[in-house]
């Protein structure tokens, strides 16, 4: 499937337009959008920590989960939504740019193992065994912090 021709429509939307040529616009985005990963990051780091046995060892994991769900889950919302004003102003180099497709896939699976696989392990009555909590946290973590730096990575191809 070819998406240059999505990519060159997004690249042409009065969005785009509108942020390329503002000075302020894309820098003012660009540190919600990375304050927002900071903070979703940040939850998935005390949930994993906790399922690698590491801190609040008194508070049950699921409890934890949920306590930091809504933070997880707004943080979540502002990062795809920045994340899109940010990639339309750039839609075309993004297209060409190796780092941007390894954070498309790797976001794309985070998303799918913290809303699928996640769940399984810390919403449950009991405490997840060693090796589900342990495999859970490792990649989660690998998969968030991965996401990270192939966005950072995007500004150096």
């Amino acid at each position: 499937m070819d998406l240059l021709p999505f990519f060159k429509w997004c690249d042409q939307t009065a969005l785009a337009n509108s942020v390329r040529d503002s000075r302020f616009i894309f820098p003012i985005v660009e540190s919600i959008h990375i304050l927002a990963l900071t903070v979703l990051v940040g939850s998935v780091v005390v949930v994993s920590l906790r399922l690698l046995g590491i801190g609040l060892k008194t508070m049950p994991v699921g409890e934890l989960s949920k306590t930091l769900a809504g933070l997880r889950n707004a943080s979540l919302a502002v990062i795809l939504t920045t994340g899109f004003v940010l990639f339309a102003s750039e839609a075309v180099k993004c297209y060409e740019n190796p780092p941007f497709w390894i954070k498309m896939k790797l976001l794309f699976t985070a998303i799918l193992f913290q809303y699928l696989v996640f769940p399984l392990v810390v919403r449950t009555d009991r405490e997840p065994g060693r090796l589900a909590a342990t495999a859970t946290a490792v990649v989660s973590l690998g998969l968030w912090f991965g996401v990270g730096m192939a966005g950072r990575a995007i500004g150096f191809y």
